[in-house]
């Protein structure tokens, strides 16, 4: 694959990844996402055992729930009138380990000299 090629490439992930990187970049949504990984329960965390450890108000957790879950990083999972909120597991991290390796395929191919 050429130069070109793989710029092309790194320019459509970059597109796939941007919901998923605007997610991310914000600490809180960091915090949040560091919780539900730490957590040993499998069935998901509700928004006010999250809030009780981000130290956030319930509509600021709420609030980027939403964006997390629009982003496809984390699902929500009803049982009743309760919701559970998870990391998807199959979700779009895949799009950002792709994007990496893209960009590593190219800057190992200009620091190698193997520039086109």
């Amino acid at each position: 694959m050429d130069k070109h090629e793989q710029l092309q490439l790194i320019k459509e992930d970059f597109l796939n990844c941007q919901k998923l990187l605007l997610a991310i970049g914000d600490e809180n949504r960091q915090a949040i996402l560091m919780v539900l990984m730490e957590t040993t329960c499998q069935t998901g965390l509700r928004v006010g055992e999250i809030t009780e450890q981000v130290h956030l108000s319930r509509p600021a957790v709420s609030h980027h729930l939403k964006i997390l879950r629009d982003a496809g990083i984390i699902l929500m999972r009803e049982e009743g009138a309760k919701n559970f909120y998870y990391i998807n597991m199959s979700g779009k991290f895949a799009l950002l380990k792709n994007l990496v390796l893209h960009i590593e395929d190219l800057m190992q191919e200009f620091y190698s000299g193997n520039d086109e």
